[in-house]
């Protein structure tokens, strides 16, 4: 029996955390799957009224992207009586935020901040006239 070394479950975690992200980006690449999270925005809704609301898809197109939602865990459902209602889960959402995007902002930012003050410090000098064109000094 082979038992793990420290830090593995650690690795494990890394790629469940990674396979999660892929499947938030995955849904969210889509901008039908998109325009579904926006009407959950404004608060739950059943999978008719979403249906309803995209005529451009069959009711087995909906679910399909809905599948995808869920799967990625950002559409959370619930049954009350024959009506499923679909929730915005803005859980994942902020994780993929957390994990990624804000990573990338941050360092993104300090650079632009450097580049600001380096610009601020050393002034371009004004450009060198065009050959071509005459200036008020060679009047010809």
């Amino acid at each position: 029996m082979k038992r793990g070394g420290p830090g593995e479950g650690a690795g494990e975690a890394q790629r469940q955390g990674s396979a999660a992200l892929d499947r938030v980006f995955g849904a969210l690449a889509d901008p039908t799957r998109r325009a579904l999270l926006d009407q959950l925005a404004a608060g739950p809704a059943t999978t008719g009224r979403l249906v309803a609301a995209a005529p451009h898809l069959s009711r087995t197109g909906v679910l399909k992207h809905l599948d995808v939602l869920r799967s990625a865990g950002l559409v959370l459902t619930r049954r009350r009586g024959r009506e499923r209602w679909n929730h915005l889960n803005a859980a994942p959402l902020q994780a993929a935020y957390d994990r990624w995007v804000a990573r990338h902002v941050r360092g993104l930012s300090r650079s632009a901040a450097r580049l600001a003050a380096h610009l601020e410090a050393h002034p371009d000098p004004p450009p060198a006239p065009d050959p071509g064109t005459s200036t008020p000094e060679d009047p010809s």
